[in-house]
């Protein structure tokens, strides 16, 4: 005798089903923090631009630019009104102001990685099927790949800043330098951590359902 499939299984009630909807829904109040991610990229590429119409004037020979862009790259607290006025850049000067537009571009990669990735993940599938330009990493992303990708990322911003730092070194002290190097290791320790739990995580999932 088959047993009555309204009987084992009552349905849930209309108040369960409610709230699961509301819940559900409720993974759109995200949607406004990735359009302020967006508006947040917006930003970083008038930062860019910027700083290379400052870099460009400099190397023109525009007085002011120089100052602007030798004040820019010193370090933190010094007075940039004491700086003796420079004819031009010197090679260090150039290499630390292509260092900050390098690392404007990586954060903003990292905003991309954040928008697109979490909003795939966390919100909604994108309707981007057979697109031309849909990026290679989006057709596995996970919050474990994003995970991985972020921690890379922040990494890679890291190193920019501790090179920029090093090789500006004469205007830092040893506590700074010690301390950016140390900060750095403890980013790329986390990352490996992170990628050792996913790899162990990974490997437990694919045995349980080869089991």
């Amino acid at each position: 005798m088959i047993a009555d499939k309204s009987v084992s299984e009552p349905p849930r009630s209309v108040a369960r089903r409610t709230v699961s909807r509301v819940i559900f829904f409720s993974r759109w109040l995200q949607l406004p923090l990735y359009i302020g991610l967006i508006a947040a990229q917006g930003v970083y590429v008038w930062q860019f631009w910027i700083e290379l119409s400052h870099l460009l004037s400099a190397v023109m020979g525009d007085s002011h630019a120089v100052q602007t862009v030798t004040c820019a790259v010193q370090a933190a607290g010094i007075d940039c009104s004491q700086l003796p006025v420079a004819a031009g850049l010197s090679e260090a000067t150039v290499m630390l102001v292509v260092l900050g537009l390098v690392d404007v571009v990586m954060i903003s990669n990292l905003l991309i990685m954040v928008i697109i990735g979490g909003y795939e993940t966390f919100v909604s599938r994108l309707d981007l099927d057979d697109h031309p330009d849909q990026p290679e990493w989006l057709s596995h992303v996970n919050a474990s790949v994003l995970k991985v990708k972020l921690g890379t990322a922040i990494i890679g911003i890291s190193s920019i800043h501790l090179l920029k730092t090093f090789i500006n070194a004469a205007q830092y002290d040893a506590k700074t330098l010690i301390g950016q190097t140390a900060i750095h290791l403890a980013f790329l320790l986390s990352a490996i951590a992170i990628g050792y739990a996913e790899r162990i995580v990974y490997k437990d999932d694919k045995g349980a359902t080869n089991h």
